[in-house]
This record gives C-alpha cells, structure tokens and sequence, in this order.
C-alpha cells in the first residue's frame, strides 16, 4: 500500500501497486495452498486464481495507462510463521486486507472503469478477508479507520 493517493489524473502508481499487490498474494497463496485441506485448501485455490486474473488485468492497465508492469519477485518475505492450517488462515485474511488497502488507492486515484473495477477488486478481497478470518472490518481498505471504529 502506497504512503497516499497517487496525483489526481495519474494512476499509474496506484496501479503499479495493485499489480505488486497481486503479485505477493499470489505468492502467499502457494504457500496458504500447503497448509489446507478441504474446504480451505479449495477456498485458497479459488482466490489464488482470482489473484491471477487480477494481476493479468492489472498488467494490461499499466500498459494502458503507459507503463511498464512491475514484476514479480522471486519470492515474498512472509510476515509471520506459516506452519498449521491457522497460520495459513490468518495469513490469507492479512494478504486480503493488504490487496484491500492497494486497491482502496487506486479507487482514490482513478475515475471511470478503472475505479469502479478498482472498488470490485476491493469489495471482493474484503469479502475474502471475512470468510477468511470470520468477520468482516468496518472499512476495508482503509486499515486506520478500521482501527478507530473498533475503538469507538
């Protein structure tokens, strides 16, 4: 997630990283996919491949938009510990919550097809988030409100 919103009329940035945003989930997928089973395991390949999709899509925006599409790293610091069916759980509802907050910037620096394919992007990882972790967050996107209206 970007420090703000990109400058209004460029969305480049915001887009950019988006596509590294699919690009580490992807990644944490692979290894949420080791740690499931069931239904779960089901559930991670269905979001990995809705990750794909994205990430494609977003590739071809950035093209669009004039850019070259940032890569993919070789590999993706975890934040934590990746060893039961729990940790891949809660590391799935934390990549969600971070490609959340990734698109929630580039709804705030687009307009037109891209920031309403933007906010469905965002709508559906936070969905994804919830069935994840079992709950939803009151703005999804936007982790610093969230916090508050968990204090309120």
């Amino acid at each position: 997630m970007s420090d703000g919103p990109s400058p209004e009329g460029n969305p480049l940035p915001a887009a950019q990283a988006a596509l590294a945003a699919e690009h580490a989930a992807a990644y944490g997928y692979g290894v949420i996919g080791a740690r499931t089973t069931g239904a779960r395991a089901t559930q991670a390949r269905e979001a990995y491949g809705g990750h794909l999709a994205r990430r494609d899509s977003l590739a071809r925006t950035v093209r669009e938009l004039g850019g070259t599409p940032r890569a993919a790293e070789a590999a993706y610091a975890l934040p934590f510990e990746v060893r039961t069916p729990a940790d891949a759980e809660r590391l799935a509802a934390e990549i969600e919550d971070r490609v959340a907050g990734a698109y929630s910037d580039l709804v705030r620096a687009s307009q037109g097809k891209l920031r309403r394919e933007a906010a469905d992007a965002l709508s559906a990882a936070a969905v994804r988030a919830a069935r994840w972790r079992g709950v939803g967050v009151a703005f999804p996107g936007l982790p610093e409100r969230s916090d508050r209206a968990k204090q309120s």
